[in-house]
């Protein structure tokens, strides 16, 4: 066989060994984090605004696949399941709009919106966000409330909060999961601000 023709039957064998490869690997698939809106906002006089400023998350979790904690020491990596956006941010949007359901009118203001001079600042840091293969969804998070010029931390709380996931192992039902628990984290958030 020339040269030539034994070449072409090489190319031939590798491009059909490619197009098989790539008929085989899964389809990428998104998820993203949904609000879990109150049914009325807390019935309180009105407090000075507050404003959601960072969301501060583990960097084991900042990336863009979604992260399943498999034993204590090890977590999975599911590389066809991804966060349609980075998490922190997807994570703060979704705090915003479950606060701005929760507190009265006109005290929260969205983030990176023009805030009053007086408005107080709100940062969360997320320590840890577990989904075990048991399928619970374990998020434990820390709060500080900030204000004057310059900003002093006026209080700070922790919590840690559970949340069941429906179908274990799909990657949906984790992102659904997680907003459930930031609904609740809302919640806890709106009740100690209001109280100040």
């Amino acid at each position: 066989m020339s040269a030539a023709p034994l070449a072409a039957s090489v190319i031939a064998v590798i491009a059909a060994a490619a197009l098989a490869g790539c008929g085989h690997s899964p389809p990428t698939r998104y998820v993203t984090l949904n609000a879990t809106p109150a049914d009325a906002p807390l019935a309180t006089a009105q407090i000075p605004p507050v404003q959601l400023t960072a969301v501060h998350i583990p960097a084991e979790l900042d990336r863009p696949e979604v992260v399943t904690q498999q034993s204590p020491n090890r977590i999975s990596v599911a590389e066809s399941d991804r966060w349609g956006a980075p998490l922190a941010q997807m994570m703060r949007r979704t705090l915003a709009q479950d606060l701005v359901t929760r507190l009265p009118a006109g005290t929260f203001v969205l983030p990176d919106a023009p805030a009053p001079p007086d408005t107080r600042t709100l940062v969360v840091t997320v320590l840890d966000a577990e989904a075990d293969a048991n399928g619970t969804l374990t998020l434990q998070a820390a709060w500080t409330l900030l204000s004057g010029r310059p900003a002093r931390a006026t209080f700070a709380r922790q919590t840690t909060l559970k949340a069941e996931i429906e179908n274990r192992g799909d990657a949906a039902a984790q992102a659904a999961a997680m907003s459930r628990a930031l609904g609740q984290l809302a919640d806890q958030i709106a009740t100690s601000i209001a109280a100040r």
